[in-house]
Parts: structure tokens; C-alpha cells; sequence
């Protein structure tokens, strides 16, 4: 992989800035991933409850947006949040999608059926604000298929599989009903072969790049904390996996984050 010279303006879809990793220097690492090209940043929620410290963040950073949403992993300790709660959430101005929700019966740290609960209140909350649901989705590929098909045909919403590491026919099933798919340093690994394949056949206007940091930095920085300034890795590597140049790609998936996050605007 040869990182392009000159380097493209990118938004990082999905990181966590609220997380400890970056407490002790998070205006340094915001500053890098300007200097990167990395123009916008959206921090994903993990708890409905924790949304106070999003919106510290995005008011505090001009280029910082966040979302509202309960994690899978956290789907336990947040029972009883309501439709309501979340709407609430939802309605500040740098508030630009749901989540992330979803399945992950890898770890399982919450019961089943309370995940599938608060994916479909959160599936509900995107329906109702307009905004895109950013799922999660690890080792669960036939319920999140059968979920996203049922909840589709109740009235359809917008969403993301976002990381997206699972199978071809999630993918495939994925982009029929009109998610997007964001590819994070996932993609650069070595054994990533199969992934490499669904990003290079995936349609070119459902692509998305992440980081997901402060996790799976991508190569050159594999097993180092991730940050944001990294999008651009991962991103020369899907330009690679589709045959032309990040400086070709890079305006594509800015107007594909536009589109699907639309509360960003051209901003």
C-alpha cells in the first residue's frame, strides 16, 4: 500500500472519542487528523445515558458530531430506555444518527433478546428522525438479515453496517435494502482477503470509511491505538481494492457520508 502524497479530504464515520484512550491528549489527536485530511469526525454513542459527554464534545470540537444509541455489549444496562429518551437526544443540531445498535453473538455480554430489543427501538428512533441507524453486527449474520428484513417492511429507514467484517450475503442483503457498508482497518489487514472482495464488488455509492478507534488501527499501525487521522489508510486501501486512485475515491465517499449522514450537509 502506497499512502497518496497528496492527501484527500475524509470524514472518520465512526470513532470513539469519549473513550480513555484519547483523554490525556484528545485536542492533539483532533489536530492530527486535521493535518491528515481528516476534515470531520463523528463519535458513536454506546449509551443513551452517556450522551451528555457526546454533546460536550461536539460543542467543544467544530468538526466533531455524534450519535445516540446503546451498544449491544451494553444493551443489558440500559433496559429501560425509552423511545422518548432517545428522540430527545436526537434532536440537537449536531445529532447526526442512531446508535450503534445491533447484534454480537461473539462476545454475547448482553442477553440475545435484549440486544434484539434495543436494535429494534433503536431501528425505530431512525425510522421516526430520519436519521441513519449505524449497526453493529459481529457473528450474527442470519437474525441481523432477518431482523433488518422485518423492520424494513414496516417502513424504511436509513442505516449503516458499519466495521463491516461479516459475510457476503449480510453484505448483499445489506446494500438491497439500502444500507451503506464502512470498511475500517479491518480492511488492510492480511487475512482480510475475503473482505477485500466485498468492498471491491460492493456498489461504489454505499462505500464508507472508519476507524472505529481506538480499535483495529489499521496497517502500518496495526496493534497501536487507532485514531482518527488513520482514515486515510484504510481508505487508499479500498481505492486500491477497486482498481483507482484515493484521489479519485475520496470525493465519492464524501458525498456518500453526506448523503447518508445528511445533518452533516457539505459542512
Amino acid at each position: 500500500m502506497n499512502l497518496s502524497s497528496s492527501l484527500p479530504i475524509l470524514t472518520d464515520t465512526h470513532c470513539h472519542l469519549d473513550f480513555p484512550d484519547f483523554a490525556e491528549e484528545l485536542d492533539t489527536v483532533i489536530a492530527r487528523a486535521g493535518e491528515m485530511g481528516i476534515k470531520r469526525m463523528i463519535t458513536i454513542s454506546t449509551r443513551v445515558r452517556k450522551v451528555a459527554a457526546y454533546r460536550a464534545l461536539a460543542e467543544r470540537f467544530s468538526n466533531v458530531w455524534f450519535s445516540v444509541g446503546t451498544h449491544p455489549h451494553n444493551a443489558a444496562e440500559e433496559p429501560d430506555v425509552t423511545l422518548g429518551d432517545i428522540l430527545k437526544a436526537a434532536d440537537h443540531p449536531k445529532c447526526v444518527a442512531i446508535g450503534e445498535g445491533g447484534l454480537d453473538y461473539h462476545y454475547d455480554k448482553s442477553p440475545r433478546a435484549m440486544q434484539a430489543a434495543s436494535f429494534r427501538l433503536q431501528i425505530d428512533a431512525a425510522r421516526r428522525t430520519g436519521l441513519p441507524l449505524v449497526i453493529h453486527a459481529r457473528a450474527a449474520d442470519d437474525d441481523m438479515i432477518a431482523i433488518l428484513g422485518d423492520e424494513m417492511s414496516k417502513g424504511a429507514f436509513k442505516a449503516v453496517l458499519h466495521c463491516f467484517s461479516s459475510g457476503a450475503e449480510l453484505a448483499r442483503r445489506g446494500v438491497a435494502l439500502g444500507l451503506y457498508l464502512s470498511f475500517s482497518g479491518i480492511l488492510t489487514f492480511k487475512n482480510s482477503e475475503d473482505i477485500r472482495k466485498i468492498a471491491a464488488e460492493a456498489p461504489e455509492d454505499r462505500l464508507l470509511v472508519e476507524t472505529d478507534a481506538p480499535y483495529l488501527a489499521p496497517v502500518p499501525h496495526r496493534g497501536k491505538r487507532n485514531e482518527p487521522g488513520y482514515t486515510t489508510h484504510t481508505a487508499q486501501v479500498l481505492a486500491d481494492v477497486r482498481g483507482k486512485p484515493l484521489a479519485a475515491l475520496a470525493p465519492v465517499l464524501e458525498a456518500n457520508t453526506n448523503r447518508l449522514f445528511s445533518k452533516l450537509g457539505a459542512a
